[in-house]
């Protein structure tokens, strides 16, 4: 097997820097709208039993909670939470990777990651989107980070249409015409 020499990889990639973190230190984020149905848990489990964590769960540290925040692996996480035998393997250390977000950012890395696997709760990714309007995103600044296109709204929305709007008007707090 070739290895590749990279000067100061830590400084190119998070995934340089794996740092196994004990369980109890890494707790879910508030927002994440993907789920898993119980067979493909039981594959993730069957997975991580049989191959080990073959990818670390990203995370922020908070420094106020001094704690890791999942940005995304969720899922991995809850294995290690779940199943005694895999925290045991393990000593409950968990492997993570840390990345520095805003708010804003690690709600778009999380839809990025979950659309890129391609499942993806569609009201889950409607709350996150406005919940990056209020924080003072606008349009533009969210389908470009999320990876929508102007034309996964066209024909589904009227002309003039904008996630502000759409927000106001499902909230019920919408009174005019779009």
């Amino acid at each position: 097997m070739a290895k590749y020499k990279v000067k100061h990889p830590e400084k190119l990639q998070p995934v340089a820097n794996v740092q196994w973190v004990p369980i109890e230190k890494v707790t879910a984020n508030d927002y994440n709208p993907n789920s898993v149905a119980r067979n493909e848990m039981r594959l993730l489990y069957t997975s991580i039993k049989n191959d080990g964590y073959t990818q670390p769960v990203v995370t922020i540290y908070d420094k106020a909670q001094d704690m890791y925040v999942i940005v995304d692996g969720f899922h991995r996480y809850l294995v290690m939470k779940t199943y005694k035998d895999i925290k045991k393997r393990t000593n409950g250390l968990l492997p993570v990777v840390v990345i520095d977000k805003d708010i804003n950012d690690r709600m778009a890395s999380t839809i990025r990651h979950n659309r890129a696997r391609g499942k993806h709760s569609i009201d889950g990714m409607a709350s996150m989107v406005f919940s990056m309007l209020d924080e003072g995103w606008n349009d533009a600044d969210v389908c470009n980070q999320i990876g929508l296109e102007k034309e996964d709204l066209s024909g589904k929305f009227p002309p003039n249409f904008n996630l502000h709007s759409f927000k106001y008007f499902i909230s019920g707090e919408f009174s005019g015409g779009l």
